[in-house]
């Protein structure tokens, strides 16, 4: 026991980062545990929405959503879905994918909607980029990107 102590007073910091690691590993391990949302591939997601009356929500900004999106989603961005919940509650018994770029913003909206009461509620893994990249699926553009051109004459 006092090889121990001598080992963390001389290398403290080695010490405090085990000690960091371990606690940020605990948290994820409980926050796994506890969360009730899944995620779900694109493909399982292509399924979903074609077997089930199935919400889809995009939860990227306008500018980031009009470049191109999923055919059915709607847009709520992230900063504004808490304010916007009402517009979608009728689907709170009915399957809701979250949809953003790479996944790590939809995860926190998949933890809004499930503290407002949805029942299933899905993350797309990877986001759009995986949805078109990955896996090569169809994607809808809202609008054309409008480009100034100058004349020389």
């Amino acid at each position: 026991m006092d090889r121990y102590i001598e080992f963390i007073l001389n290398h403290y910091i080695l010490s405090l980062a085990l000690a960091v690691v371990t606690y940020l590993l605990i948290q994820e391990f409980i926050d796994t545990a506890f969360k009730k949302f899944s995620h779900i591939s694109p493909l399982l997601a292509v399924a979903k929405m074609n077997d089930t009356d199935t919400l889809v929500i995009d939860v990227r900004e306008p500018n980031e959503f009009v470049e191109s999106h999923i055919e059915q989603a709607i847009s709520l961005p992230l900063g504004k879905l808490a304010d916007d919940l009402s517009k979608i509650t009728d689907h709170k018994n009915k399957p809701v994918l979250i949809a953003c770029q790479t996944g790590t913003r939809a995860a926190s909206a998949g933890k809004t909607l499930t503290k407002a009461g949805f029942e299933q509620v899905f993350v797309i893994t990877g986001g759009m980029e995986a949805w078109e990249s990955d896996y090569k699926l169809p994607v809808k553009k809202s609008g054309l990107k409008k480009t100034k051109i100058k004349s020389t004459i």
